[in-house]
């Protein structure tokens, strides 16, 4: 596989994620509508911490080890869990007023994308979570190309998106049991793979991807990785502070996180305790590798700074005061834009 002349990239500052799922229904509404789709969700926000989705997928392996591939398995309907379906008919026009009430039809469901939202972890009045959204980490080392024998996958050229050539697919499902993230999906209606495209059309005429576009809480920073005067280079490789996910996997993610900063902790007499954080340090080491540890000293660092009078160039990049600066260039307004169906 040759190199791609750039690689587009996006940072999540989890400080900032409020677990809307804003992105995931902007996602939603443009990709993965069309048959075969329902239960899709190329952008997901999972609850950290938490079983996820698929339900533990990060122990399904995939990836590699040292360059070889590590073993895995193929995530099941259940592990995602299905679309639910409501009595949305008898409550709204099936004339029964108050004494029929919203609720699934059919077989109960076990498991489903948000299952485990808002549970998290720890005890009162120490307990404590945060919002993991997630979409495809477009690898430099894509485990989902390399396991493809149909070489349906390819990685652009252009910019590095990792994209799905549906017309080759035949279904084999091998990229989904090879990448480490589980961020595949498989259309029982087409027979085929399908994953997300990192809204490659959009990203062509210069618009940020939805999920990043319609965050309301301006947690998502897109760009290139060798633009220096873009948010990206300056996250993760000026001021390392944006890390990816797992890199253990091997597969090296094009997408980075700011690690969440922990509330303070109350000891037994209610007061403050600040001699540890409440998410354990040894849990964040778990999710991003112990770099986990230097961004979150970065950051205070410079949180001290400013508090101390001093200005941070890092401080104002997060808060993000301008929504274009999160861009890097690919600020266009989509409406400006005669959309045409290829």
């Amino acid at each position: 596989m040759s190199s791609p002349k750039r690689q587009i990239a996006m940072v999540m500052d989890l400080n900032k994620c409020i677990g809307c799922q804003t992105c995931t229904i902007a996602c939603k509404r443009l990709w993965t509508r069309d048959e075969g789709m329902d239960y899709m969700w190329w952008n997901c926000v999972n609850t950290m911490p938490g079983r996820g989705t698929p339900r533990d997928w990060e122990t399904m392996g995939g990836g590699f080890t040292a360059g070889d591939a590590r073993p895995s398995r193929i995530p099941t309907r259940g592990d995602f869990g299905d679309a639910w379906e409501f009595n949305h008919e008898e409550v709204f026009f099936g004339g029964k007023g108050s004494s029929a009430h919203l609720q699934i039809k059919g077989e109960q469901p076990d498991w489903g994308p948000n299952w485990d939202e808002d549970q998290g972890a720890g005890e009162y009045p120490n307990a404590y979570y945060f919002y993991l959204p997630r979409i495809c980490n477009h690898c430099t080392h894509p485990a989902c190309l390399e396991a493809c024998p149909r070489k349906a996958i390819e990685k652009r050229e252009e910019d590095g998106i990792v994209l799905l050539n549906e017309d080759r697919c035949r279904g084999y499902r091998f990229c989904m049991e090879a990448c480490p993230y589980k961020k595949l999906y498989f259309n029982e209606t087409r027979k085929i793979s399908q994953k997300c495209i990192f809204c490659f059309p959009r990203v062509e005429k210069g618009v940020a991807p939805a999920c990043a576009r319609q965050c309301p809480g301006r947690v998502r920073f897109v760009g290139y990785r060798d633009d220096q005067n873009g948010p990206i280079w300056k996250l993760v490789d000026k001021y390392r502070v944006a890390i990816p996910l797992h890199p253990e996997f091997g597969t090296e993610p094009n997408v980075f996180y700011v690690p969440p900063m922990s509330p303070p902790r109350f000891d037994e007499n209610g007061e403050i305790d600040e001699s540890r954080p409440r998410i354990p340090d040894e849990y964040l080491v778990s999710l991003f590798g112990p770099r986990a540890l230097e961004a979150l000293g970065t950051i205070k660092s410079e949180v001290a700074k400013v508090r101390g009078g001093g200005k941070s160039e890092l401080l104002d990049l997060l808060i993000a005061y301008e929504w274009k600066s999160m861009f890097g260039g690919f600020d266009r307004d989509p409406a400006t834009i005669e959309w045409t169906k290829g």
